[in-house]
């Protein structure tokens, strides 16, 4: 079973159920998807959202392991994404040896503003956490108690890895930032970063014609 969490927004409902559809539409193998949904979550993520929060997830992600029961793998994913390959491809390139796997993403971002006038936040390792493959036993040290805490770079940062070497790399195609790479075929995974089409000001950006036909498919009652 491969396990995935997608972070959940009452801003971004739609994103969410497309993605999910374009997962299932493309895996070989059983899925398992959970909503990161905070008041799914509340008993173990207290945590008051910032300023500096563009989604209702922006911390959440990181309490994955311990609904794991710090067992096994999970995916994460934000839910501004499409899946466009077999997410068991994904799967298959976990690495025991790393407590984590990203794309490591080494950008600017162009814009000042993202979606709904969110500030466009700069650090080093941005996006890196927007799509990870977490080895759940190796992150024991993301306890409710330090997840509801620490603060947003010791998060995203992973600076709560003892060693850096345990953050593992996955190819870019598999988070594919749009607006900030060029267009390309046959990428696997697409991460509508400033906004997803579902908003009027990205509606006709880069793969924007990929999502609605996944949206328009799943909105479609054959009888």
């Amino acid at each position: 079973m491969i396990n995935v969490f997608v972070g959940y927004d009452s801003n971004e409902k739609v994103g969410y159920h497309v993605l999910t559809e374009s997962i299932l539409r493309n895996s070989s193998q059983p899925v398992s998807i959970t909503p990161l949904y905070l008041p799914n979550i509340r008993d173990v993520f207290s945590r008051k959202p910032s300023e500096q929060c563009s989604t209702e997830f922006s911390f959440s992600r990181f309490i994955i392991p311990h609904l794991m029961n710090y067992q096994g793998w999970a995916l994460f994913m934000d839910c501004d994404m499409l899946m466009q390959a077999d997410i068991a491809d994904l799967w298959k390139l976990r690495d025991e040896q790393f407590a984590v796997q990203v794309c490591k993403h080494d950008y600017q971002p162009r814009a000042e503003t993202k979606f709904l006038g969110h500030v466009q936040t700069r650090y080093v390792k941005k996006n890196w956490s927007s799509l990870m493959l977490m080895n759940c036993e190796k992150c024991t040290q993301l306890t409710p108690d330090y997840v509801n805490q620490a603060s947003g770079l010791e998060l995203h940062q992973f600076k709560w890895l003892e060693d850096e070497t345990l953050v593992g790399s996955l190819p870019l195609e598999w988070n594919w930032l749009v607006g900030e790479y060029p267009y390309k075929e046959d990428i696997k995974n697409i991460h509508y970063t400033e906004g997803g089409p579902y908003f009027n000001d990205f509606a006709t950006c880069d793969f924007s014609k990929e999502w609605f036909s996944v949206y328009e498919n799943m909105a479609k009652i054959e009888l």
